[in-house]
């Protein structure tokens, strides 16, 4: 069995994960209203009446009466409520339906976002925990929604949508197009069926016009053959089922080193544009390959970085000729078209070594073979020169024919011993072993050369009249035509077996310099570690100097190197600084920045740049040859999956100090202030007593200063609760002005020796927050404008509106806040340098102001003043929060 009959063993990892896990089944549609939710509900209906447990986890019918009623007869599973900015929100009930255990979940809107608060942001990534607990899953989506295709549907519809769905999603899934055409959807979105009739007759003039629609029904379409074309071939691999299958387009453009192949790689790029095909450049690795000159080897890479930048895929693969190597990849990759250059030859040429093109044509009868001509070579004396060495190359060292001239020499001396005992035919079976030899160790020429040397000496020496060229017996004319043509095919067959082995041999060393390069590096455990021991083995495997740099707080800096004392200039400093924020190579060998005589690769993992890899030659050449681009790929992969380990591990060890730092925080604040709630009580009780039959200036200090402690307190159960997230709202409309006369006169005695000036007009609109949480945070940015504020000095609360959102300012006239440093201000613990030590506080009551503000919908931001030294903190109402006119219930 072959490796092209047998089953890709891919194929069976990938099935063998899929074990146990559901199957997810997509209703892609082009647009809103085309009927995705209602054929999934037809469908789970249709299941359900075949016996299988189906349960709607989540549906939304959007008002559509038909719609609805395919919901009453289905089990609908009730939602979970969360609260979100003083609203509550229903959410598909995730834990529930894993409780319930169906065999198939109806789950609408794929692309969701669920509310603050859920397990997962993302309504796809409960789906991912439905599918691997086993559970079947039918879910809708727009093409709008799709990640890669998000970009493409802005362009034209002006609109981009924020909730998307990753591609590999939609790869594991079944999808099924729900379509209707533009002019019968454009009918329906008139009859009210899709949107209220004031809100479609919007949609009519932007998103739901024609065009918009034709296109979006072509995306819809595309994406959905191109995932069954890829499903198809994904069976066919796992199955190795021969043949192209041409489900849709797949496009392959050989390259070598000719001129010219930079045309075949640009006219690979128009076809595949014009047909919506994937496509790959491949350059094919024979023994002619050995003999390239830099000068070829430099054509080649940048043929292939060309096609990368095209955005197609590149190839190299090893083979004993041209043909066979096409052959073999067009037939693994199912490629239906192929593109070649044809360059000018002589028909002499041809004549003796026959047309590739011929060749392929005949040989590839189901996959469409487009020929362009590629141009001629340039006549120019160097190109003469390497034309000359290359042919002088191909007939072989001087070394190989005088070690055949020596091994015929030795066959003839032992078939002259031993001639009295063995008959003619015997002698000329001799004269065999040299042939093979040579041709095996040395080529098919210097076989050949073998065959010929060893006819002549068989006549000279064996055939009568010996010590002559003449032959005189027609039967010995016979043997020499016949041990000629064996020698010739014995030359050719062992040429093609040591070929063989060359080419086994080549990827068996970059197999196992792959595999000794990953056991290497996966063994440590230190990212400086990886770095130097990944330099070393680069420089080793491809012979070049190898530098890693990173990003540090001046710069890009050296990492690691293979070896000491490399000091980068700075053009190639700001080529890496490319490479990093492009993730494109550039230097030496590259489209880019040619001028370095270093060349950068990204080491990506997913979307992250880890650093930048440098390769160098000392002699100035290119650092990578055209046969070593594809080691170096791995190599790069191998080296950024290491670094991104120990990148995710450093992370998950940080996370974890946090989470346990975090943990033993809340603890130990609600354990003090729990603690301390109680003799507070106490106190303050006592004080109050005491007052009501003495009066002492000291009780009114005690009774003060308790209280002070008391808010201390309450800011720690606060904040405790702030980062729980256990804040409960109880959202009512309020009045601004009673809410800040309210502040003002708890903040009397902290504030005494300030003057507060209220700037709140009377017929400001209502508000629609939490009373009590209000409450304190106006408590805790008055009390920070008093500490803040120089003595003495007044405090403006300033409510105003602006536009459609409503502003509250408390003003202080202090030393302000450092710049640019606006936001720290708003952190636990956090008080700025610079700020005066000796005013006391803890650094809660701001995050407490900010954790509040965000809860209820608000937000809130601190400033410096432009009239005066000192601060303002805002709090800002967004419209959503004002009450209109005299409309005082709560519009949720």
């Amino acid at each position: 069995m072959t490796d092209r009959d047998r089953p890709a063993p891919e194929a069976f990892l990938r099935a063998a994960a899929q074990e146990g896990r559901g199957k997810l089944k997509i209703f892609l549609g082009a647009a809103p209203g085309v009927g995705k939710t209602y054929e999934m509900l037809s469908e789970g209906a249709a299941r359900r009446r075949a016996g299988v447990d189906v349960v709607v986890g989540v549906v939304e019918t959007h008002g559509r009466a038909e719609t609805q009623a395919l919901t009453h007869d289905l089990e609908i599973l009730p939602r979970r409520s969360e609260p979100y900015q003083g609203r509550v929100l229903d959410e598909m009930d995730l834990d529930a339906l894993l409780e319930r255990r169906p065999q198939l979940a109806l789950v609408d809107e794929l692309a969701h976002t669920n509310a603050p608060g859920s397990r997962h942001p993302k309504r796809y990534q409960d789906v991912e925990e439905l599918l691997a607990a086993g559970i079947d899953v039918y879910s809708t989506i727009n093409v709008q929604h799709i990640e890669s295709l998000n970009d493409i549907v802005a362009s034209f519809t002006r609109i981009r949508v924020r909730e998307t769905v990753p591609d590999s999603v939609l790869e594991q899934a079944e999808i099924e197009v729900v379509d209707i055409p533009p002019d019968e959807l454009i009918e329906r979105l008139k009859e009210g069926k899709v949107y209220l009739p004031h809100e479609a007759t919007r949609a009519l003039g932007h998103f739901f016009s024609k065009s918009n629609l034709s296109a979006l029904r072509e995306l819809a379409l595309r994406r959905a053959a191109q995932a069954v074309d890829a499903q198809m071939l994904e069976h066919l691999r796992a199955n190795a089922l021969g043949g192209t299958w041409a489900g849709s387009e797949r496009i392959v453009v050989a390259v070598s080193e000719l001129s010219g192949a930079d045309g075949l790689v640009r006219a690979a790029k128009r076809i595949a544009d014009a047909l919506h095909a994937p496509w790959t450049a491949v350059h094919i690795e024979t023994a002619r390959t050995r003999q390239f000159d830099p000068e070829d080897h430099k054509r080649v890479a940048a043929v292939l970085a060309l096609a990368t930048q095209l955005g197609g895929q590149v190839a190299t693969l090893p083979a004993a000729s041209v043909t066979e190597g096409l052959k073999t990849f067009l037939t693994d990759a199912r490629a239906t078209q192929l593109i070649v250059g044809k360059s000018s030859r002589s028909r002499l040429f041809e004549l003796r070594h026959g047309s590739v093109v011929d060749r392929l044509v005949r040989q590839t009868p189901d996959v469409a073979v487009h020929v362009l001509p590629l141009k001629p070579a340039t006549a120019d004396v160097p190109a003469r020169s390497r034309k000359r060495k290359r042919s002088l190359g191909d007939w072989g060292a001087p070394s190989g024919y005088v070690y055949t001239s020596l091994m015929v020499a030795g066959v003839t001396a032992a078939g002259s011993s031993l001639f009295h005992i063995l008959d003619l035919g015997n002698v000329a079976l001799l004269f065999l072993l040299p042939v093979m030899a040579a041709a095996s160790l040395f080529g098919l020429r210097t076989g050949l050369f073998a065959g010929l040397l060893s006819s002549l000496a068989y006549n000279f020496f064996f055939l009568p009249p010996t010590g002559t060229l003449t032959v005189n017996n027609p039967e010995n004319v016979i043997s020499i035509i016949v041990l000629l043509g064996v020698a010739a095919v014995t030359s050719q067959l062992t040429s093609r077996v040591r070929l063989q082995a060359d080419l086994a041999a080549t990827s068996a060393r970059t197999n196992a310099a792959l595999a000794g390069y990953l056991r290497e590096i996966t063994a440590l455990n230190d990212a400086d570690e990886v770095a130097r021991a990944a330099c070393v083995e680069i420089a080793r495997l491809l012979a070049v100097k190898v530098v890693l740099l990173k990003q540090s707080e001046t710069g890009f800096a050296i990492q690691a190197a293979s070896e000491a004392g490399f000091d980068l200039e700075t053009m190639e400093l700001a080529a890496a600084q490319w490479v990093s924020d492009t993730g494109q190579p550039a230097g030496r060998g590259t489209a880019t920045l040619t001028a370095s005589d270093w060349r950068f690769q990204p080491l990506q993992a997913g979307e992250r740049i880890l650093g930048v890899l440098g390769l160098a030659r000392d002699d100035g050449g290119d650092p990578v040859r055209s046969d070593q681009l594809a080691l170096l790929a791995s190599l790069i992969d191998q080296t950024a999956l290491a670094l991104e380990r120990l990148r995710l591990e450093t992370e998950m060890r940080d996370v974890d100090t946090v989470r346990e730092r975090d943990r033993l925080r809340a603890a130990l604040l609600s354990s003090v202030s729990h603690d301390l709630r109680t003799p507070l009580t106490s106190v303050l009780a006592a004080a109050a007593e005491l007052r009501r039959t003495r009066e002492d200036p000291l009780l009114e200090t005690i009774e003060s200063e308790a209280m002070r402690l008391n808010r201390f307190v309450a800011n720690l159960l606060d904040m405790t609760r702030v980062e729980a997230g256990a804040l409960k709202l109880n959202i009512e409309p309020v009045d601004l002005t009673d809410a800040v006369a309210s502040a003002v006169h708890d903040t009397r005695r902290s504030l005494e020796g300030h003057a507060i000036q209220l700037e709140v007009a009377p017929d400001l609109p209502l508000v629609r927050v939490d009373p009590q949480l209000f409450h304190h945070c106006l408590l805790n940015l008055l009390d920070n404008a008093g500490r803040y504020g120089n003595p003495g000095s007044p405090i403006t609360v300033r409510a105003e509106r602006r536009y459609d959102d409503l502003l509250l300012s408390v003003l202080d006239e202090g030393v302000g806040v450092p710049p640019g440093r606006e936001d720290e201000v708003f952190e636990t613990f956090r008080r700025l340098e610079g700020s005066d030590r000796s005013i006391s506080g803890t650094g809660l009551g701001l995050a407490i102001v900010k954790g509040f503000a965000e809860a209820m919908g608000m937000t809130v931001s601190a400033t410096n003043r432009t009239d005066r030294t000192g601060a303002v903190f805002t709090i800002g109402f967004p419209e959503r929060l004002l009450v209109r006119g005299s409309d005082q219930e709560l519009d949720i």
